[in-house]
């Protein structure tokens, strides 16, 4: 079986026109960036973002009949914002620096499952959680990826604003860039605070999503061993 190549990942993004040379951007939410100037632009320090973060938290407190300026208080905008930069902490990450060379060749064909993965996200519609678990399963094709590494890739997109069919999307995305497999299957399952806090208000209510790519899309056995290494307590 050839080795599946997925498509690289873009998170939290989708390229557009990507075809044409004089409109390679990509559209991120409501702005639109240049590719180019993105690679070569130094990254930003998220932490110099923290003033004007503490000032909107300080303002919202105050638009929803708080007073800021109370003891229990005092501190809460900084705070949040500290929290809601660590929720996201998947922005300042990308796939080569948290692999860090964690590839191994090695002369195994069978199926590898890392399943039950704990998973934090940030709804993009709400900003409130979702929190579920990640399964994740290869074909090798002459490489192994170190265990961790798989955590650490669903760290890399779930530390962001998300959906969670594009979170399940861009892990298995990653790593077929990280080993080239014969392919891969991914599974999330996730309750939603949105479901949960407001709105239909479901405490039960859990959403299961998955991502088949190479073998496992194609081959039904694959894809049924991988699912049955899932549902397995």
């Amino acid at each position: 079986m050839e080795a599946f190549k997925g498509s690289k990942p873009v998170a939290g993004a989708a390229v557009t026109n990507g075809d044409d040379p004089e409109c390679k951007s990509i559209t991120n939410g409501l702005r639109t960036i240049d590719v180019d100037n993105l690679r070569s632009s130094p990254r930003l320090n998220r932490e110099d973002m923290l003033p004007s973060m503490v000032e909107s938290y300080r303002s919202l407190l105050s638009d929803v009949g708080e007073d800021p300026c109370r003891q229990g208080l005092l501190k809460t905008p900084e705070r949040a914002a500290k929290a809601f930069l660590f929720f996201t902490k998947g922005y300042e990450q990308t796939l080569e620096e948290v692999l860090n060379d964690a590839i191994f060749d090695e002369n195994h064909d069978e199926m590898v499952v890392v399943k039950d993965i704990e998973m934090f996200s940030m709804c993009e519609h709400h900003l409130v959680p979702f929190i579920g678990k990640v399964s994740i399963g290869y074909l090798p094709n002459g490489k192994v990826l170190g265990l961790s590494k798989l955590a650490r890739i669903v760290e890399i997109y779930s530390r962001r604003l998300q959906v969670q069919e594009r979170l399940t999307k861009q892990i298995a995305l990653a790593v077929c860039e990280a080993v080239t497999p014969h392919g891969v299957g991914v599974v999330v399952e996730a309750t939603h605070m949105c479901m949960v806090m407001r709105g239909v208000q479901k405490i039960n209510a859990k959403t299961v999503t998955s991502a088949m790519l190479g073998g496992f899309r194609d081959d039904s056995k694959t894809r049924e061993e991988f699912l049955t290494f899932v549902r397995t307590p």
